[in-house]
């Protein structure tokens, strides 16, 4: 088979399509926040990352203005170089002391700094322990390391422990983990995980990718939600979900940030992040700090949404989030709700395979602080109509 054959015998997607029930890269022609108009008509969006609600907040839109206007449209060069500006610096420090720890270090995505730290910090003969369901960025930081990679059925201690005792005492050791994974919407059990890992002389890496923001009494994510910042060695973030904005860091010991920017290839040979996006992430984090009513709004519309869906006879799983994953089953039938829930003003993400098992597939909602108990109500009846016209519930 030539090289590029596999792309014209690919043809699932295009069977899709032309049924009538693709939902992939549908052209969003406004938002306004907790609504997009598509096609010309305004949907709830419940499957958008905005948890707080700030990507339309006034101080955050005339802060990403004004850094526009004084750095320009991008910074045209990496960090190694001529792409750090003063306010990378600034929301470093700030994310550092957000997160308690000594340093952090901004990449231009999420998936990047994923990339670059676990490819960058573990080497031949170090060893790397991974829960199966961890974000695809995870499993392909690990796909570049020297080392040996470990994985474990999700959530599995017991399998983790078996995996850490059968590697040398003196081997090297870091066990990644999502604080809240994706598509699940549960927490990882971050106090057992840790008192295994101190056990063996491991260290732990948390992507608080969907939690930073969310988790915590101060929004820093998973280690202040269990008061165990001082369990975890590095912590790493998005901007693309609480900040409305994008890009990643990392935070945790200054020594090991150091090293870092000194060898992580994907921030070294990647164009920062531009300067509206960093200005963007300062004021959400200002916003996030002075509002806390927003985070608790977040998770009472939450509990809101989660009874509401469980009340209806819907599986959300073990949801503990504002991640609610609405299992349906099999693909087609996951299609056609996603595409009534769809026409009846409602925007969902549907997860198939290979990210859940080909029985497991479910619409995914995504709550934001912002959302109104109208919206809720709106959208919880479209699930009920659909549900019952296609016999899910």
């Amino acid at each position: 088979m030539g090289l590029l054959e596999k792309c014209s015998r690919y043809t699932r997607a295009r069977e899709v399509q032309a049924s009538g029930f693709y939902p992939y890269f549908i052209p969003i022609e406004a938002s306004y926040d907790t609504e997009v108009v598509i096609g010309g008509k305004r949907k709830i969006m419940v499957g958008s990352n905005n948890y707080l609600g700030l990507t339309h907040h006034p101080y955050v839109l005339e802060k990403a203005k004004d850094a526009l206007y004084r750095y320009g449209s991008g910074c045209t060069g990496s960090r190694f170089l001529n792409g750090t500006l003063d306010i990378h610096v600034e929301l470093e420090e700030k994310l550092a002391e957000l997160m308690g720890t000594e340093s952090a270090l901004v990449f231009s995505t999420g998936y990047q700094t994923n990339l670059g730290v676990i490819s960058t910090l573990v080497g031949r003969g170090d060893h790397l322990f991974l829960d199966k369901l961890n974000h695809a960025s995870i499993v392909d930081g690990a796909s570049l390391v020297y080392g040996t990679v470990h994985r474990y059925a999700h959530g599995d201690l017991r399998a983790l422990e078996r995996q850490l005792q059968a590697v040398p005492d003196t081997a090297h050791k870091l066990v990644v983990t999502d604080g809240v994974f994706s598509m699940e919407g549960d927490i990882v059990d971050l106090p057992a995980l840790s008192a295994l890992a101190e056990r063996y002389g491991a260290e732990v890496m948390v992507d608080d990718a969907h939690s930073i923001g969310v988790l915590g009494p101060d929004g820093a994510g998973t280690a202040s939600h269990f008061g165990m910042r001082d369990k975890v060695l590095l912590t790493m973030g998005t901007f693309s979900k609480s900040f409305a904005s994008i890009g990643g860091v990392v935070a945790g010991p200054e020594p090991i940030l150091h090293y870092l920017r000194h060898h992580a290839r994907s921030l070294i040979f990647s164009a920062s992040m531009p300067p509206s996006a960093v200005a963007t992430v300062l004021a959400a984090l200002e916003v996030m700090q002075a509002e806390p009513e927003r985070r608790e709004n977040l998770w009472r519309l939450t509990r809101r949404m989660q009874e509401g869906l469980k009340s209806l006879g819907f599986d959300i799983g073990g949801s503990e989030t504002p991640i609610i994953p609405v299992v349906i089953g099999e693909m087609e039938d996951t299609f056609v709700m996603w595409k009534s829930l769809f026409d009846a003003g409602v925007f969902t993400n549907p997860v198939m395979p290979p990210a859940v098992p080909e029985s497991q597939c479910r619409l995914r909602i995504s709550m934001m602080a912002t959302h109104t108990d109208d919206q809720i109500d709106a959208v919880l009846e479209a699930f009920a109509t659909v549900g019952r016209a296609i016999a899910v519930i």
